[in-house]
């Protein structure tokens, strides 16, 4: 990725989402007197935008907070045409120009960022969900320019290597989002969702991912959707190793009410990830979310992010 297309797809995201409504409103924390850097990095079919509203509370707090769009997110995402018209039988066959897109092109595009973010300490480096497997990936390429990794409900593939070995664990099982996907994953390349579906469509995305968010104001965030998640983001291997992502203090945010990555799963996770490096644990915080705090609790999401030490 070059400068240009970086600082393009990097997101400074408090002007973007809508600032106003309930969830942004309550909980705020005074000032803390050490300023830190805050990289933020989205899960499946999110994008920088979706960010907005903890980023304006971090940087109330007196923070430098940065979102970036992955390659095949946001500003970066090629879609296909039958997602542009409306033609959903086509949309469902319709192979994915984002096929062939690799988790390394992802955490490529991370080390890309944090380059950006030299300063007095390193940055906080934030993965939520898939996000996750893309943090890891960039801790184990270049360690010294993270100060912590966060993994906010996220993949840690550590002992399986792929995100996709997590998901069909039986502590990964929900009952939620199982008839979410549209067409064969193999036969278009991408986990496809339709963020323009109708009203039963929408209720379900809802119920799996934005379980404790209102409809309507669910319908912003639903609607800022990528739709094809390429199936190599969630096949790949993950390699970290003890003496490179091992040695990176990190945290893990549990949320305990989400219908997507499971706490079982998590916890699953985070046991094998302080079994590879017992030196270096992970440090454990919980909110009772869904797995969007994001957009559910903005505010204390954003107290907690502030709470954590940098490296």
């Amino acid at each position: 990725m070059n400068r240009r297309d970086l600082l393009k797809s990097t997101v400074l995201t408090t002007a973007t989402l809508s600032l106003a409504g309930p969830a942004s409103q309550a909980h705020a924390a005074p000032a803390r007197a050490e300023s830190k850097t805050f990289l933020l990095v989205h899960g499946a079919w999110h994008n920088s935008l979706h960010w907005g509203r903890v980023a304006q509370h971090l940087s109330g707090l007196g923070h430098r907070v940065v979102s970036i769009d992955l390659p095949g997110h946001g500003l970066n995402a090629r879609f296909p045409s039958s997602y542009l018209t409306g033609d959903w039988t086509k949309f469902a066959e319709e192979p994915s120009p984002q096929r062939d897109l690799r988790l390394d092109a992802c955490a490529s595009a991370v080390v890309d960022a944090l380059k950006t973010l030299r300063g007095p300490s390193r940055p906080i480096l934030v993965g939520h969900s898939m996000g996750g497997a893309v943090i890891t990936r960039a801790g184990e390429l270049a360690p010294e320019l993270v100060g912590r990794l966060v993994y906010l409900s996220a993949y840690c593939p550590v002992r399986l290597k792929k995100p996709s070995d997590y998901g069909v664990l039986p502590e990964a099982k929900t009952g939620y989002g199982d008839n979410l996907f549209v067409g064969d994953p193999a036969a278009v390349g991408a986990f496809r969702i339709n963020p323009r579906g109708d009203a039963a469509y929408l209720e379900a995305l809802r119920a799996t991912y934005y379980n404790d968010v209102d409809a309507q104001e669910f319908l912003p965030f639903a609607l800022t959707l990528t739709p094809d998640l390429p199936v190599g983001l969630w096949t790949s291997e993950v390699i970290a190793t003890r003496e490179r992502w091992g040695r990176i203090p990190r945290s893990y945010i549990r949320c305990t009410k989400d219908r997507a990555t499971a706490p079982a799963l998590q916890d699953l996770m985070i046991r094998e990830a302080d079994a590879f490096t017992p030196a270096n644990p992970f440090e454990q915080k919980t909110l009772e979310s869904s797995h969007s705090p994001f957009a559910s609790q903005p505010a204390r999401l954003a107290n907690l992010l502030a709470s954590l030490k940098a490296g």
